[in-house]
Formats: structure tokens, sequence, C-alpha cells
């Protein structure tokens, strides 16, 4: 197998080296300080993990839950926070305050989101649509960051009569920032289809002042090296991919370095892995219930493939502590090897959505005064 390894260019964001260049994607409720940790393990510390969206309102308000969202291990170096708002002042308050206080390294803002109850407040995908607007938030961020590193992330743009994303590299570029990370598909493809690499490769040579990334589809360490072959982007970006999978992060160090071997972990050493989730949620958290709780949702991604039945399925997705979730573990066929197909699309497939939009968003790009700091989510993590 070959790698592309020696011809790639270091990634450098800010005065942080990102070797080799592959990003953990920010994902509501699932990149937390556990899920990053074991994503870390198994790259052996290399490379970018992203927390999950931080809302600049709540940030600023010193809401609760986001403190503790933005809590970093010891270990984590270089700690990336990616935040979302609407709002030029409250987001530069909100960087101002990771500056002052030493919050993080890096700041991601996340215009990637199709979620409606972001998009239809003006937020997430839908704002690159209001040039001004973004420029604004742009300006506002990079101005309060000083030498902390800014990047964005972002889609194709609302849907294909609607592209932005050659219009927001550019501002992205005039405005300072070190990278851009794009997921090529739009807003109204929400998770379905699939991913335009072929945009991906247009932006690069749109802003080849800065960095490139590269979203959308990446299931295998081979189709990050085949993202990085056919679009010239600088690095990666792991979204749904690794989903249940935080060893693809192994896999991803040992294609880049020029290893050809894969990790194919049988369902012994994958209930290892969930259990340890579980133990990490539950220190998290602070409450081993609350924890396990929380690991419900992974357990289908985890489980993908294999072969375990519907009611097994339905009482791990209901356990409540780490001896009930060990002890159902110990009931499944353990000696199972990876299934074949499991390493194929992961999450939500979801396509063809009606975009959710504030009234008359996309009468004029450049009229942005219908939004507001009331737009403003208060809550973090999506």
């Amino acid at each position: 197998m070959t790698s592309l390894a020696p011809a790639l260019p270091l990634l450098r964001i800010g005065p942080h080296t990102v070797q080799p260049p592959v990003v953990l994607a920010p994902m509501a409720g699932i990149t937390n300080a556990p899920f990053r940790t074991l994503c870390r393990e198994f790259s052996g510390g290399k490379g970018l993990f992203v927390s999950e969206m931080i809302t600049t309102r709540a940030l600023v308000e010193r809401n609760e839950k986001t403190m503790q969202l933005i809590h970093f291990d010891a270990s984590e170096t270089p700690r990336s926070i990616q935040l979302y708002g609407v709002d030029p002042v409250t987001v530069g308050k909100a960087v101002r305050m990771i500056v002052d206080e030493d919050l993080a390294d890096h700041i991601d803002l996340n215009f990637g989101c199709p979620v409606p109850k972001v998009t239809r407040k003006g937020g997430g995908s839908a704002l690159p649509y209001k040039r001004p607007l973004l420029r604004a938030i742009l300006r506002e961020a990079v101005e309060q960051a000083g030498d902390l590193p800014v990047t964005i992330k972002m889609r194709k743009g609302i849907d294909d009569d609607h592209t932005t994303y050659l219009d927001a590299g550019r501002i992205a570029v005039e405005e300072g920032v070190t990278a851009v990370a794009l997921h090529g598909r739009t807003t109204a493809q929400h998770y379905g289809g699939t991913a335009d690499w072929d945009a991906i490769a247009r932006l690069k040579e749109h802003v080849p002042e800065i960095p490139v990334l590269g979203n959308g589809d990446i299931w295998s360490a081979d189709d990050a090296l085949r993202m990085m072959r056919e679009t010239g982007c600088d690095g990666v970006v792991v979204g749904r991919g690794c989903l249940g999978r935080p060893w693809l992060f192994g896999d991803l160090v040992s294609a880049f370095e020029g290893a050809g071997t894969r990790q194919a972990p049988d369902l012994r050493q994958v209930a290892d892995v969930m259990l340890r989730h579980a133990t990490l949620l539950g220190e998290w958290i602070g409450d081993e219930s609350r924890g396990v709780i929380d690991f419900r949702k992974h357990v289908a991604w985890y489980l993908k493939g294999f072969a375990v039945g519907s009611d097994m399925r339905r009482r791990l997705a209901v356990t409540s502590s780490l001896e009930e979730l060990g002890g159902q573990l110990q009931e499944l066929d353990l000696d199972q090897p990876w299934p074949q197909g499991a390493d194929g699309p992961r999450g939500r497939t979801s396509g063809n959505n009606r975009v959710a939009l504030p009234d008359g968003w996309l009468k004029d790009p450049y009229d942005c005064a219908g939004v507001s700091a009331e737009a403003e989510l208060d809550t973090s993590g999506g």
C-alpha cells in the first residue's frame, strides 16, 4: 500500500503543527473530553481533536453545562474549541474570554451545522449566505483572538441554487482566518447522498493562501488518503466515520506514516473499548449512572455489523450502571471477528430536507437586518 506521507507538506494551524494532517470533527454530544481521550489514545496523541459546539452566548454567560464542555484534559494539546454564534459582538466577547482566561489554543467557528434549530435562526450553515454578517463575525473573532489561530468549518451552501463556499473562503482569507474546512454537502443534503469532493478541490484552487481541509465520506484511512490525492486538500476532517470506532485515528496515523496496517478489532476488543468509553463518561460527568446513560447513544455504532440480537441491543441501550453494561457485554459472542462491510457509512444518512431558515433569508444575501443577538442559542452542545 502506497502512502502519500512523503509528498505531504506539514499542516500548520497558526503556531501548531498537525501531523499527520487529521482533525476530529466537532460533533454535538459526541466529541466531549472522554471521546477525544479515546481518539487521542488510539492516535498516539497525533492529530487535532476539536470540542463539541460551544455557544458563544452560553460561554459569555458562563452557563454551567458550557463551562463543563470546555474542560480539557491536561494531556490535550493544542486545546481546540469550536464556537457557534451569529452576533459579531457576542462572538467577539467569547473569543476575548477564551484568550484572557487561557481556555484554549485554537478557535474554530461553526458555519457548517445543518440542524433546523440552528439554521432557522440564521446560524450554522445558513449564515455564510449573508456575506456581510460572515465578514463581521470573522473580523471580530480574528481581532479579539490576537495570537490564537481562528479557523472555520462550513458547507457548500444552503442548496445547489445557493452555494456560498467560494465567497466564504475568500472572505475568510481577507479577514485573517488561518484555515478553512469544507464539508462537501449543502444544508439541504444534511448527511444524505455523496459528499462533493470536487468542491473541496475547487475551494483549494480558490484560496491557495491558506490550508483547506476536506470533510465528508471518510469512512476509512484509505478514504482519507484518496481525498488528499484527488482534491489536493491540506488535511482531512473526520466526523461520522469514527462513530463507534475511535481506533480509526490509529489507522489514519498508520496510513499517513506509510504503514499498511489497519485495525480490525474482534468483538471482545470492541467491548473493552465500549466499557472504557462509558467509564470515562461517568468520571467526566461525576456520576456513573449518568455516564452510562450518556453512552447509550454509542451502542449501535460500536456494534454495527456484529451478530448481536435485537433483544440484546435493546437491553444494552437501557443500561444504567457499569456493572450492568459489563455483564451484558460478557453475554455476547465475543470471539466474533471484525465484520466485513462495517467500515461503511455510519450515523445519520438523511438528506433532501427542506431547510429551515428565517423568513425572507434568501431574498438578499447582503441584507442582514433580520439577524440580531436574539438569534444566539443559549445552550452548548447542539
